[in-house]
């Protein structure tokens, strides 16, 4: 995943964090419902919409795209009656199954963000797993106001990460490629956030 670049300009339209949303890693939050200076994210919701074409599609031998999108929709049928907790930790497990290949190797570009249809075909970087476990909890009906995903700093390893963040019960839960459980966010201290990001906005992080 490339370097980070932290916006810290923020427009009028900026308001304090929800009170019902722990601020994430310990960090003071400034939320802005602009997304236009994130345009690989809404790059990659527009082109998941029209991803969704291969799903009515035959899946044999030419049609690789459908298989890939039907082959997801059936593994999210067989999670579709469990519980919050029980999705979160399968979808989890499931993506984090794909290998793990930079962009520059896969893209030959230095950040590109994938559809979950592009990451079912070639894997991914840390952002792609992300948006991945996104899409699928989005497709079973979860708000996408309860979600994020987050592009930090990993102080561990002195490198950019993204992981998703889901929120229960005043909880917020790490969905992480380099972690197989689901934990919560209190439990991680070696993540210093930079923004993160859903459908209806996205967070400066700050501290």
């Amino acid at each position: 995943m490339a370097a980070v670049v932290v916006i810290g300009l923020l427009s009028a339209d900026a308001v304090a964090a929800s009170p019902d949303r722990p601020e994430l890693f310990g960090t003071r939050e400034v939320q802005n419902r602009n997304l236009k200076p994130f345009p690989k994210w809404t790059g990659v919701l527009s082109r998941h919409e029209d991803d969704s074409f291969y799903a009515q599609e035959p899946c044999d031998a030419a049609g690789f795209e459908a298989c890939a999108i039907q082959d997801w929709e059936a593994f999210l049928k067989t999670i579709e009656d469990l519980d919050i907790t029980a999705q979160l930790d399968a979808i989890n497990r499931q993506m984090n199954e794909a290998d793990y290949i930079n962009d520059l190797a896969n893209w030959g570009i230095k950040d590109y963000w994938e559809t979950p249809l592009q990451f079912f075909m070639r894997d991914g970087d840390c952002e792609d797993y992300a948006i991945a476990k996104y899409m699928s909890l989005r497709a079973l009906g979860r708000p996408v106001d309860d979600m994020r995903i987050v592009v930090l700093q990993d102080q561990n390893l002195d490198v950019a990460h993204a992981v998703l963040v889901y929120y229960l019960d005043g909880v917020g839960y790490v969905l992480d490629n380099q972690i197989k459980q689901v934990i919560p966010q209190d439990k991680v201290h070696h993540y210093k956030p930079f923004y993160s990001v859903n459908e209806t906005a996205w967070w400066l992080h700050r501290g």
